[in-house]
């Protein structure tokens, strides 16, 4: 799956990046917890979240995440979209739920990743 095929999917709207729109996406995690995010994300990911600081940003950049999707309407600041430029992150935002975004994703053979 590209983050191209991840924002067709999500019915979602490039923030920035989407020069980047051809880079394959081999799993997906959803959560607001950073720490989760460094803890069990290990290969090129998309992240859905609804936490909407720099940090989300900083935790990107540390695990090689290509693609933040931000949801519930979540709109990242302009500090946050420079931050993804100079990283080569794109954003994405959508009005679904965690929920929802994340069982369209899934729907669609976009998998958590490798189980421990």
């Amino acid at each position: 799956m590209t983050i191209n095929d991840v924002q067709t999917i999500l019915h979602g709207r490039f923030i920035c990046g989407e020069e980047h729109a051809d880079r394959e996406i081999h799993s997906a995690c959803g959560s607001d917890m950073m720490s989760d995010v460094l803890a069990f994300v290990k290969d090129q990911a998309v992240l859905l979240t609804g936490l909407c600081n720099p940090q989300v940003i900083r935790t990107a950049e540390m695990i090689d995440i290509y693609c933040i999707v931000f949801i519930r309407g979540k709109k990242p600041t302009e500090e946050m979209i420079e931050m993804a430029k100079e990283r080569d992150i794109a954003i994405i935002c959508t009005d679904h739920r965690m929920f929802n975004a994340c069982g369209m994703l899934y729907d669609n053979g976009l998998r958590g990743g490798k189980p421990y």
